[in-house]
């Protein structure tokens, strides 16, 4: 004869899990959470001569990075390169 098989039961790892939500729980609730502001944007319309580098030099607080001001104005306004036409319509964050 064989000798009786032993159940495998969840009850241990529910265990385990409800005791690491009550030590994760308070550390969780005490921290905060904040959300950043939102930005704005002005509409600007590209003359001749105009590059992103200097439409974002002229629009870059003093201190500010440059190139930051470049890497938001090519993402937010989908563009592929730094290439930008006379007459193209752009948004420049204030």
């Amino acid at each position: 004869m064989y000798p009786p098989r032993r159940k495998i039961t969840l009850m241990p790892a529910i265990a385990l899990a409800a005791l690491g939500a009550l030590v994760a729980f308070p550390a969780l609730s005490s921290s905060r959470l904040y959300a950043a502001g939102p930005e704005r944007f002005s509409s600007v319309a590209v003359h001749r001569g105009d590059t992103l580098w200097s439409l974002a030099e002229n629009r870059t607080p003093a201190g500010g990075n440059i190139q930051d001001t470049v890497d938001t104005i090519i993402a937010v306004n989908h563009l592929n390169g730094a290439t930008v036409l006379p007459g193209q319509r752009l948004k420049i964050p204030r």
